[in-house]
């Protein structure tokens, strides 16, 4: 990749540190001197004034914080070549230029022009997905947006019929669930599902289609047992705040599905879509998840290893002197690091884990060699030579019973006499 040069030869980089109401440029020289600074509006006129800007002072290298949105669009389209060093790496490199530590938008625009500088070899040139992997990611991130909304809300009605309606808190595996939603909706207080009783469940359960697999009987049980919920004219005022998380559910459960239909259509058209759809228990969400934070620029991952770090799978190692630890690695990709270990959970169930093998039996599994070994007699193991014993003890016959001797047996207690 060839890095245009202005008309003097001279090398000019630039810096952006973007903003909400504006954008802080600087450019620097080949001797790390500020060339120019200026501000610009964050509107279309600014950006365009910004690139001519940039293209006039000859600049052909942009250090910028953040990989996306319309700042990028318009340096892309003035054929400036990007580098993004993310706002965790800017913060330490403020310590070379100061100590004070303080925190300025154009001081933030020159270290990153001076960081491309001084350390563009150490950087990597921004690779962009294609336009259906950069739509994909807005789809599936904002599906997860909502999914963690669910749960807030979710957690937020069981926590208030636990103290209102316990018994519906536990009727069901999940409150978000359309069944459980739906037995909110018919019986939002203790005293509308006093009337219920087994025969009464169980026809309305066929009513909403209940596909769960409990007996109305084991569910009549449950709503029995539980402790009473509140009653009188205080029930219907609780009974209010429960129709409306009923109903924010409703909403959510609504928009996360029309979410994964989009996305299921997405990944359908999506070229690499056979690639991530093969992976084991990859299904729809998952796959298209996995495809969205990978991305489809094959550039951005040169070996496995770098795919690895940037997800936070791989350990750290730390060394210093005579201490080494292998940590966790805190500085990665959150949202890729979410998508591989969620993958990565679930596929153990296509293969369970073995059960452990019976322990074996040492008998059979020590073979002759084993055994020689165990002996001190096999050849790669010499025994040690052995102490002359000493010569065996004389037994006398002196006392033994006659009718011993006459039947020809030993002597039952032999006397034992030392030589000499």
């Amino acid at each position: 990749m060839s890095i245009p040069e202005s008309p003097g030869g001279v090398r000019v980089t630039a810096g952006v540190d973007w903003a909400k109401d504006d954008h802080a440029v600087c450019v620097v020289g080949e001797q790390g001197e500020v060339i120019e600074r200026f501000t610009v509006a964050a509107d279309a006129a600014g950006l365009k004034q910004m690139a001519r800007r940039l293209l006039r002072a000859g600049v052909g290298e942009v250090g910028i914080e953040r990989g996306d949105g319309p700042v990028v669009e318009a340096l892309l389209l003035a054929g400036l070549i990007l580098f993004v060093i993310p706002p965790g790496q800017v913060k330490n490199l403020r310590s070379r230029y100061g100590s004070a530590g303080n925190k300025d938008d154009r001081f933030d625009a020159y270290v990153l022009a001076d960081v491309v500088r001084t350390d563009a070899r150490r950087l990597r040139p921004m690779v962009f997905d294609s336009a259906a992997t950069t739509t994909l990611r807005a789809s599936v991130r904002a599906r997860r947006d909502l999914v963690a909304h669910r749960v807030a809300v979710g957690n937020q009605l069981s926590a208030h019929l636990q103290s209102v309606f316990p018994a519906a808190a536990t009727l069901f595996s999940a409150v978000h669930k359309g069944v459980a939603l739906s037995f909110l909706e018919r019986f939002t207080t203790q005293e509308q599902a006093d009337w219920l009783s087994v025969k009464r469940l169980a026809t309305w359960l066929r009513g909403v289609s209940y596909r769960g697999g409990v007996e109305p009987e084991v569910l009549y049980a449950r709503l029995t047992a539980a402790p009473r919920g509140a009653v009188g004219a205080h029930a219907g005022v609780h009974a209010v705040t429960t129709r409306a998380l009923v109903a924010l559910l409703r909403t959510l459960n609504a928009q996360i599905q029309a979410l994964a239909d989009s996305i299921g259509a997405q990944l359908e058209a999506h070229p690499d879509s056979a690639v991530f759809t093969s992976l084991p228990r990859s299904g729809t969400v998952r796959a298209a998840r996995l495809l969205a934070e990978i991305g489809d620029a094959r550039g951005r991952f040169p070996t496995p290893d770098s795919l690895a770090c940037l997800a936070g799978v791989a350990p750290s190692t730390r060394q210093s002197g005579k201490v080494k630890a292998v940590i966790f690695r805190w500085g990665a990709d959150k949202q890729l690091r979410d998508a591989v270990c969620d993958f990565a959970a679930d596929t153990r169930h296509v293969n369970p884990p073995r059960p452990p093998p019976r322990r074996p039996d040492p008998r059979k599994s020590l073979g002759r060699h084993h055994l020689a070994l165990l002996a001190g007699q096999h050849p790669l193991r010499p025994c040690r030579p052995r102490r002359p014993s000493a010569p065996p003890p004389t037994r006398s016959t002196e006392g033994c019973l006659t009718d011993d001797l006459t039947q020809g047996n030993s002597c039952r207690r032999p006397l034992v006499t030392e030589r000499g």
